[in-house]
């Protein structure tokens, strides 16, 4: 990835323009993520949440490349509280008896052992609690790790209440430079926190980009640019999301899509074709 293809957020991170995301990978996370960073990802996304994310397994992958002559500094690491409503009893990482502040603390130190790194690029609040006076403890926490260094800007995921997101925001001393919510037609593609996180200058990042969109993937609107540029859909669609200033994450287990994915960089889309896809949405 060059120069180009990172934006520096709101809280002065340097992230890149697409990243490479670990649910679900289980045994496979580590290689993965070694054959992802090789390739050239230099943003990972993952959560301190062993119901779907192998989380050490990830910290192996990171490893693995820092040894070939990565720099950390280069690599922009982001992961997740998650609260014990979306955990597997059996798997917490955490005391789960303990009070949200300290589990947070539990959290954030299983994640920096996991990752084999001693901070974060950024830490992200899973989803909202069930009441904003819980939420609040919860992001009080994080804003301590955040003043104490250990995570360069905070985040927030799973959140599709613009009131919520303007709540948190207008009540965090450290304001979310990030919000990370699946991307799809149910929630009308977020249009209102698009909007509110184009005022603030926060980094939206899209999940389940793909899969959630096999409409959009086969309309005209992707298709011809497709053909044009001798691109696939993804990459057209992935193209449009990063010059509207989205960041799309990409799980793909394939390095051939890993390689298609980042040379999304070497095609432009111009305005008109941009329209067309913005229509779909």
């Amino acid at each position: 990835m060059t120069d180009n293809d990172f934006l520096i957020s709101a809280s002065g991170v340097r992230m890149p323009r697409i990243i490479y995301g670990t649910a679900w990978k289980k045994e496979r996370t580590a290689a993965l993520v070694e054959q992802a960073i090789t390739l050239g990802f230099r943003g990972i996304d993952t959560a301190c949440q062993p119901k779907h994310y192998h989380e050490a397994g990830v910290g192996e992958g990171v490893t693995a490349a820092i040894k070939q002559g990565l720099d950390r500094a280069e690599l922009y690491l982001q992961t997740k509280f998650t609260p014990l409503s979306g955990q597997d009893p059996l798997q917490v990482p955490y005391d789960p008896k303990a009070g949200l502040a300290e589990q947070v603390a539990q959290s954030f130190q299983t994640s920096l052992k996991n990752l084999q790194t001693d901070y974060l690029d950024c830490l992200v609040l899973h989803s909202p609690l069930a009441n904003r006076q819980q939420l609040l403890e919860v992001w009080r926490a994080m804003e301590l790790i955040y003043q104490n260094g250990g995570a360069k800007q905070l985040g927030i995921s799973n959140c599709y209440d613009p009131e919520l997101l303007e709540f948190l925001y207008g009540s965090a001393d450290v304001k979310p430079a990030v919000i990370q919510n699946r991307f799809y037609a149910d929630t009308g593609y977020d249009k209102a926190i698009r909007g509110f996180c184009r005022q603030r200058h926060i980094v939206y990042q899209s999940f389940w980009t793909l899969s959630a969109n096999p409409r959009i993937l086969a309309d005209a609107a992707v298709q011809n640019p497709a053909m044009k540029y001798r691109r696939t859909a993804a990459q057209v669609f992935f193209r449009y999301l990063t010059q509207t200033g989205i960041v799309p994450l990409t799980g793909t287990t394939s390095a051939n899509h890993m390689r298609e994915d980042l040379a999304i960089f070497d095609f432009e889309l111009s305005d008109e074709e941009c329209a067309g896809v913005e229509s779909l949405l």
